[in-house]
């Protein structure tokens, strides 16, 4: 059964992609002249470059221009030319390390928080006011005091991505830990289990799954603003990439990296995904 619902979904992915490249394809059809219009004679529309010879309209590229661009792209990924002119795969390389960077910072400070908040009523009132202020500031918005106070625009990033990857940590560890089974917390204070053995053996393992799903939206949110920020600071990195390719007006290599972001962000999305299925409880 489980396989036959694969084989349709897949199908049906498949059909939606041609579709949609099809679609892609003839769109990006490049517009001919279309000749004199009535009343110009052909040497002045041929001065004017609008005689039915004239060449096709420049357009969107096309699925088979972006496959060329993908082969050009992937065949030497780590090329380095100079500061604007290196290879896909370093761009990647600078924008990873500085998510990951700004995420694992982001986890030492939430998840740690998350279960003081969870396990204590007390703290969570305490706290609340100040993550619901907190939590709606766009990450971006933190960039000029950021580029303000640290001065160096690659730390800048990271400290972008730590405050965007910090509140949704934060709000799934506390309401994980806060919804373990009392049962469970009832064992543990009838065996008189001390308070680190009982969050490392009884909370974390029941909260683990809430948990993984905060770090998975952060990590989510984390690659999507990493792009913004790194168009903002320069450098290095695939959103500086697509504002430089942009600039250059090579439309093929923007959407290259459009497609790499969107291909890396789903890798990571699948990477957490077959985490949680790991640490998820089954009766």
């Amino acid at each position: 059964m489980a396989k036959s619902l694969w084989v349709r979904s897949s199908a049906v992915s498949l059909l939606i992609l041609v579709v949609l490249l099809s679609v892609w394809h003839l769109a990006a059809l490049p517009e001919k002249s279309s000749g004199a219009p009535a009343g110009m004679s052909d040497e002045y529309a041929a001065m004017m470059g609008m005689g039915a010879a004239a060449a096709p309209k420049a357009g969107m590229p096309g699925p088979a221009d972006i496959a060329v661009t993908v082969w050009e792209k992937l065949s030497d990924p780590f090329y380095d030319n100079g500061p604007n002119d290196k290879g896909i795969g370093i761009q990647l390389g600078f924008s990873l390390a500085r998510v990951l960077a700004g995420f694992f910072l982001a986890a030492a400070v939430a998840i740690p928080l998350g279960f003081v908040i969870g396990m204590s009523p007390v703290m969570r009132g305490a706290l609340d006011p100040f993550i619901q202020v907190m939590k709606p500031i766009s990450p971006l918005a933190w960039m000029p005091l950021a580029l303000y106070t640290i001065k160096d625009s690659s730390l800048s990033a990271i400290f972008v991505i730590f405050i965007c990857s910090l509140w949704p940590m934060l709000i799934n560890t506390a309401h994980g830990v806060a919804s373990v089974k009392r049962e469970w917390l009832n064992v543990a204070l009838t065996l008189e289990v001390s308070p680190l053995r009982k969050a490392f053996q009884v909370i974390l393992p029941a909260a683990a799954p809430t948990i993984l799903t905060g770090m998975r939206i952060s990590m989510g949110i984390a690659w999507l603003v990493i792009v913004a920020a790194e168009m903002l600071v320069g450098g290095t990195g695939i959103g500086y990439f697509v504002w430089n390719e942009w600039n250059n007006l090579s439309l093929n290599n923007v959407i290259f990296a459009i497609l790499s972001i969107g291909v890396v962000g789903m890798v990571l999305d699948l990477m957490f995904g077959w985490v949680s299925r790991l640490v998820a409880y089954r009766e």
